[in-house]
């Protein structure tokens, strides 16, 4: 048996999402036996921009048993349905990438060849109106799914959020401290280190507080962002540069008045350097624009943003600057990044709660004892590095298949070499339109699929199954999934008739 006894004390440096998203789910997970502790300064900003999640993030709440309605009126959200693009794959263009189903399975071929059999005769709508998801964010139409419905489109619903992510923290921090979680407030000014072990360093002994007050731990969290102050500048796990492959390096960010209708979707629209997202909050739309400081200077950015609001600005703009990449090592002795502090992706598809739920998740898979085995570190490193891969391709992919010719930023995306996986991807598609799915990784076929049609890339063939059935059966098959998926969004209430009458929080 392990003689190793277990560890008792826990330490997060940083607040914000990432840090009260581990407090709770780890005061959720282990109760009172261990003693959690939360550093944090006023002080210090957060990023605060991630506001739109994908669905995992249900899961995430429905875990720690925070009722959606209470969430949503706590952090004045709305639902999502999916991500419209616009202007990706050529000016004018738009489609939506849904979650969900797209279509109806059949017996031999996943749908989207007979739909790519019907498309190459020119007998098939678009591939969106196929799917409740991307159908009725477009006529602003929202419910949950209804389960009694199997069978229906409507059981069939999935959705995620849009929400402040400054009042998501507090709403955590305060589901955690219910539960016993102490929050510290005040800046780390010094980080002491164990001894050495005789391999390397000996990880996080304690951090020092610019108050003088010394907070010792055994086991060291790090959600203090970008600074990733554990992680990198005390134990130097390294960092590794994207930015060949995902150029953009800034961000400006800016809410504007609300406007109607309500839409359950984000929205992120391809400029000449980058792209800008909107997201509809209950009482505010959130925006950025996302930008290469290769191609386009600040004042042009945010001249571009502000023209492209649709209501009055808010507040002034905040402008960022990141490195898109990860840490070489996300576990190092004592001490876990969570957060910025263990990378950054660019919010394209809205992944960045998403990878601090599944690192806090994965630290509870491989919760340690107080002598740290060196297999579980190493399983949950490269687990972890898989998962930034995979996301990375996905991004990329948005980014290379384009036809823009417009400017020197696409030119140069449009050109560049991708990663080795990623190109794989892309000619088993052109083939025969073919999606494998490795088993780690988020993204589903259906979320390539949509992408990767969205962005104009047409396969050459299908799969030969799909011309099994007689052409009269398959267009009947097609018409029916469509016309079900049309009468099913009619039916929904609006997005903003469903929020007034479930989760409308108090805007005074």
């Amino acid at each position: 048996m392990d003689s190793n006894p277990p560890l008792r004390n826990i330490v997060i440096v940083g607040g914000g999402t990432a840090g009260w998203m581990t407090a709770a789910a780890f005061a959720k997970a282990l109760g009172r036996a261990y003693s959690i502790r939360l550093i944090e300064s006023d002080e210090i900003g957060i990023i605060g921009v991630g506001e739109a999640s994908i669905p995992n993030l249900t899961e995430f709440n429905r875990a720690l048993g925070i009722d959606e309605d209470e969430f949503l009126r706590a952090t004045r959200g709305s639902f999502k349905l999916g991500i419209e693009f616009v202007n990706w794959g050529a000016l004018g263009d738009r489609y939506i990438h849904g979650f969900g189903k797209v279509g109806q399975m059949a017996d031999t071929v996943p749908f989207h060849h007979f739909w790519l059999r019907m498309a190459a005769q020119s007998k098939a709508a678009p591939l969106g109106e196929y799917s409740i998801n991307t159908v009725a964010p477009r006529q602003a139409k929202f419910m949950r799914a209804r389960h009694d419905m199997a069978g229906s489109p409507l059981a069939e619903i999935a959705h995620a959020y849009h929400f402040d992510a400054g009042l998501y923290a507090r709403f955590l921090r305060g589901f955690a401290e219910q539960r016993g979680v102490q929050r510290l407030e005040g800046k780390v000014t010094r980080v002491e280190q164990r001894e050495s072990d005789g391999d390397g360093d000996g990880g996080i002994a304690a951090v020092v507080m610019e108050s003088g007050e010394r907070v010792a731990g055994d086991f060291f969290i790090d959600c203090s962002g970008m600074r990733a102050l554990l992680i990198e500048q005390t134990l130097h796990a390294g960092y590794e540069d994207w930015s060949h492959w995902l150029p953009c390096d800034r961000a400006i960010a800016v809410p504007c008045e609300s406007v109607s209708p309500l839409l359950p979707m984000t929205r992120s629209t391809a400029h000449a350097a980058g792209w800008q997202w909107r997201i509809p909050l209950q009482h505010r739309i959130g925006n950025g624009h996302v930008y290469s400081s290769r191609f386009m200077d600040k004042e042009e950015a945010e001249a571009i943003l502000l023209r492209n609001l649709d209501g009055a600005a808010t507040a002034a703009p905040r402008h960022l600057a990141f490195r898109t990449g990860r840490a070489k090592t996300f576990w190092v002795r004592n001490c876990v990044a969570v957060g910025l502090a263990s990378g950054f992706l660019e919010p394209l598809e809205s992944t960045s709660i998403h990878l601090i739920h599944m690192a806090v998740a994965r630290i509870l898979d491989y919760f340690p004892r107080a002598g740290f085995d060196a297999a579980d570190i190493a399983e949950y490193n490269a687990v972890t590095r898989v998962e930034y891969e995979r996301i990375r391709d996905f991004l990329i992919l948005h980014y290379k298949l384009t036809q823009r010719d417009d400017s020197e930023f696409w030119n140069y995306c449009r050109n560049m070499p991708i990663p080795e996986g990623l190109q794989r991807k892309l000619d088993l598609f052109a083939s025969n339109g073919r999606v494998y799915r490795d088993g780690v990784e988020l993204f589903t076929e259906v979320s390539w699929l949509q992408v990767m049609l969205g962005q104009r890339l047409q396969p050459r063939g299908y799969h030969p199954f799909a011309d099994l059935l007689p052409e009269a059966e398959v267009q009947a098959y097609l018409d029916n999934v469509q016309r079900v998926v049309g009468k099913c969004a009619q039916a929904m209430p609006t997005h903003a008739e469903f929020i007034a009458k479930h989760c409308a929080a108090r805007l005074d």
